[in-house]
Parts: structure tokens; C-alpha cells; sequence
């Protein structure tokens, strides 16, 4: 079977594009992530990289976003620094972001290949938690 696929928010791409390139310095911060909340704002976010594991751009951008008062994200996009371009989430925050908004929908791919793809592709056979997750199908 295919992958479903969504439009991909250009937009989305550019304004985590211009985080990265503004905002991430040096080794502490080398992503930024974009997302669109269910009100059509956009948050941003970088990551705050440590040796003992600390958060990437997407779940920075998960809190950001609540301390808006956006709680319902429905698109999401990292970029790497030094023109890196669209990075994927990886394990643990594919199972964050799928925990969180079941019916996210992920930027991935470079140039003409991106594609944005629910979530739960990213995710498959995934460990369910939360009662909310086996609604989400």
C-alpha cells in the first residue's frame, strides 16, 4: 500500500529554514523545527543539544507551542543548520509527536522530494499508551 501524503506547507519549510539559519550557533544548537497549529500560527523552535541527551527542535517546539496556548499542532518540519535542509524526527520523537498529536503530519525529504506524511508512517507497529492514540485511525 502507498503512503498517504499531504500537501506540503512551503511556508512551514521556510520559517523553520530561517530559524536555522539565524538562530542556530555553534554546537548547542544545530536544528530548528516549524510547526502549524490547528489556528494556522506558526511556532519555531531550535534545540538545545547536550551530551546527556537534551531535546530536539520538535519537542522544544511541542512546549513552545503550549506556552502560546497552541495546544493542537497539525503540521511539522525540522531543518538542519548549514543548509542541511529538512531533517527527519527521530525515534523518540516520532513517538512523542504521534503520543501527542496522533494526526500530525510530517515534513520529510529534500528539495522536490519532500512529502508530508501523517505521523504514524514514520511509526509503524508503534507502542500504544494512551486511549486517544486507537482513535486516531
Amino acid at each position: 500500500m502507498e503512503p498517504q501524503t499531504h500537501p506540503v506547507d512551503h511556508a512551514l519549510v521556510e520559517a523553520a529554514t530561517h530559524v536555522a539559519r539565524t538562530r542556530c550557533r555553534g554546537d548547542n544548537h544545530t536544528v530548528a523545527a516549524a510547526a502549524r497549529a490547528a489556528d494556522g500560527r506558526i511556532v519555531t523552535a531550535v534545540n538545545a543539544y547536550h551530551f546527556t541527551g537534551g531535546p530536539c527542535a520538535e519537542l522544544v517546539v511541542v512546549g513552545a507551542a503550549a506556552a502560546q496556548g497552541a495546544y493542537e499542532l497539525e503540521t511539522i518540519v525540522a531543518v538542519g543548520d548549514r543548509e542541511r535542509g529538512v531533517v527527519p524526527p527521530c525515534g523518540r520523537c516520532r513517538q512523542v509527536l504521534l503520543d501527542y498529536f496522533p494526526r500530525l503530519t510530517v515534513i520529510v525529504g529534500h528539495g522536490d522530494h519532500m512529502r508530508a506524511v501523517p505521523v504514524a508512517d514514520l511509526l509503524p507497529e508503534t507502542y500504544v499508551w494512551a486511549d486517544h492514540q486507537l482513535d486516531a485511525g
